[in-house]
């Protein structure tokens, strides 16, 4: 048995090798000089070791490095926080609620899966810059959330309709109203789903280019993370090794909540796999 697993674990360690080789060659390369960059390829390093710090200081100096990263965590954690509540709220509703139109609203839920949010880039700015909202923060925050938000009910409706229906309606029975039942019964169960959205959510509001790049106006210091790096070679003219450096930082804080949290994530996708 375990002799007839050595291809797994041989596809495994060949997949992790070509995955980890670009992301050295970053890491390794946001340390050497611009010239070494330049010249050699970034393997060289180790061959002749030469590491220096000053990319970082000046993609914090010259780039605007940390006001960036500020805009970003100020679009990101209110997307997470709003996508994560409403999707709770949302699929608590339409899984243990009876109203007219459910069955109409379940299935238009499912029909804006598939909407590109590509389709509706021009129209929302046409709204955002009418209400006089193009250029702010808050035109982000409507528009990731209202797109990732059929993705998120639709992923934590599955995960609550798992919930046996005696645990509710015991609830029900000693007297809790729906909404004691959704914030003592509902919540604390889903959280490992919960916790796997708020992930899914930050990583791709943080990586997110596009929605910020048309809506969110301002100078280089409050442009977030994926606008700055974007625009960095052509603004600064100094080559790669900011970029690098730049690069490094943004990765640090997604790639960190990652790994801190993965066993939750990973708790809360096949929770909901198995159980949904």
């Amino acid at each position: 048995m375990r002799w007839g697993r050595i291809p797994v674990h041989a596809i495994v360690l060949v997949l992790m090798v070509i995955w980890f080789t670009p992301v050295l060659g970053l890491f390794t390369s946001s340390f050497r000089t611009a010239s070494d960059t330049a010249s050699t390829g970034w393997w060289m390093a180790f061959v002749a070791p030469l590491f220096t710090g000053y990319n970082y200081q000046q993609a914090f100096a010259i780039a605007g490095v940390g006001g960036s990263m500020a805009t970003s965590l100020a679009i990101s954690i209110p997307v997470t926080v709003m996508t994560t509540l409403l999707s709770a709220v949302g699929a608590f509703a339409l899984t243990t609620m009876s109203f007219r139109g459910r069955s109409i609203l379940s299935l238009l839920l499912v029909a804006l899966l598939v909407v590109p949010p590509q389709v509706t880039l021009v129209p929302m700015l046409q709204f955002f810059t009418a209400v006089g909202l193009s250029g702010t923060v808050p035109a982000v925050w409507i528009f990731q959330v209202g797109f990732t938000l059929p993705f998120g009910i639709f992923l934590v409706r599955g995960f609550i309709a798992s919930i046996p229906e005696d645990v509710l309606e015991a609830a029900a029975i000693d007297g809790a109203s729906a909404l004691r039942i959704f914030r003592s019964v509902v919540l604390p169960l889903s959280l490992p789903i919960l916790a796997s959205l708020s992930i899914m959510q930050f990583l791709w509001s943080w990586n997110d280019l596009l929605v910020p790049l048309l809506f969110l106006g301002g100078t280089d210091l409050t442009q977030p993370m994926t606008v700055q790096i974007a625009g960095l070679v052509q603004e600064t003219g100094q080559g790669q090794s900011l970029l690098l450096a730049s690069t490094v930082v943004s990765t640090l804080l997604p790639l960190t909540i990652l790994i801190g949290l993965q066993r939750y994530f990973v708790r809360g996708i096949l929770g909901g796999a198995v159980k949904g």
